[in-house]
């Protein structure tokens, strides 16, 4: 299984982006409908829940949904806004020395995955980060020194709010530090449970617990898998070994004076290196930001791909994965 990494610079929304749009859009658009369009919140709807959430990205909105090519169906896809439910497993920690280092996993199904690394300069804000949706991201940073990384929180409930990559997005287009993005966490709501993790440039970070049918709760954790304050989904706890990569990484923070070299190195091995590509979440690749440098090193166990906002070259990589025989629906 080749799974395509690319890179790609635009400063302001454009041909490249409407490109790449184009090109994912018939996916897109069978997932966002599978449930039938009536389900999913009308242009108005989601229009106006961008205004009263994000309004700093509302003409940013609306130029992307005319490069996509204004259609109602595209637009209501990029709000973000009640978006049909997904899931991913994924590992995250950040690194206790001194330079600021967010190190994740990202594991997810290699058939959903944009494969983009998005150098953007959007609103004047410099960013950047993994995309879905080619507007979300799924980790990022931005040139305040911020970074962002989601993980999936381990609970079935779905409720009224946005998908998760469009709220990284929008903490990484208006926030500079972990305070304020903690402030954003605590006051947009997310459709479903996932865990964010932030680290500035002054290595403040937070890990906050997002819901849709309770209030956001901050904390100081530096690690987070796939549950919050317990496992409240056995079965899917089981099956991603959530609670055995939390312990994992707790015990790397405070047994193992760890080099940044090592720590990302852990990463890349068992138990947080998940191979489960058959299953929808085998690890597609090991992202290490450090926000206060401005750079991104994106890892394989064979190889590694480096970015930044001084040296963000537009290339291409092919990264081989043990075939998936079966591929989940989420």
């Amino acid at each position: 299984m080749n799974v395509v990494f690319r890179a790609i610079s635009e400063d302001q929304p454009g041909p490249k982006w409407a490109g790449q749009f184009a090109e994912y859009w018939p996916s897109y658009s069978a997932w966002w409908a599978r449930e039938g369009l009536s389900g999913r919140p009308t242009y108005a709807e989601s229009r106006r829940a961008i205004r009263d959430y994000m309004p700093e990205l509302l003409d940013l909105y609306d130029r992307l949904c005319a490069l996509a090519g204004g259609g109602d169906t595209e637009a209501r896809f990029l709000s973000f806004y009640c978006p049909p439910r997904y899931l991913a497993g994924c590992s995250q920690a950040i690194w206790p020395g001194n330079e600021p280092l967010l190190v994740r996993n990202y594991d997810y199904d290699s058939n959903a995955f944009d494969g983009i690394t998005l150098k953007t300069r959007w609103n004047g804000r410099g960013v950047i980060g993994t995309t879905d949706g080619l507007f979300g991201l799924v980790d990022g940073m931005n040139d305040a020194g911020l970074a962002a990384s989601l993980t999936f929180g381990g609970r079935r409930e779905v409720g009224t709010g946005f998908g998760v990559p469009l709220i990284l997005r929008y903490i990484l287009q208006t926030c500079t530090t972990a305070k304020e993005a903690g402030a954003v966490l605590k006051r947009i709501p997310c459709h479903m449970s996932y865990n964010v993790t932030v680290l500035d440039a002054q290595r403040q970070y937070l890990t906050a617990y997002l819901t849709p049918d309770r209030p956001t709760v901050l904390t100081r954790a530096a690690v987070a898998t796939n549950h919050q304050e317990r496992v409240e989904w056995s079965s899917h706890a089981r099956f991603t070994a959530t609670v055995e990569r939390e312990r994992f990484l707790l015990q790397r923070l405070t047994l193992h004076p760890d080099t940044q070299k090592r720590f990302v190195g852990a990463f890349l091995k068992p138990p947080l290196y998940s191979t489960a590509f058959s299953s929808g979440f085998g690890t597609l690749y090991t992202a290490a930001y450090r926000p206060r440098k401005g750079t991104l090193d994106i890892h394989w166990p064979d190889r590694t791909w480096s970015k930044g906002f001084d040296d963000f070259p537009e290339d291409a990589i092919t990264v081989t994965f043990p075939s998936a025989e079966r591929q989940v629906t989420y």
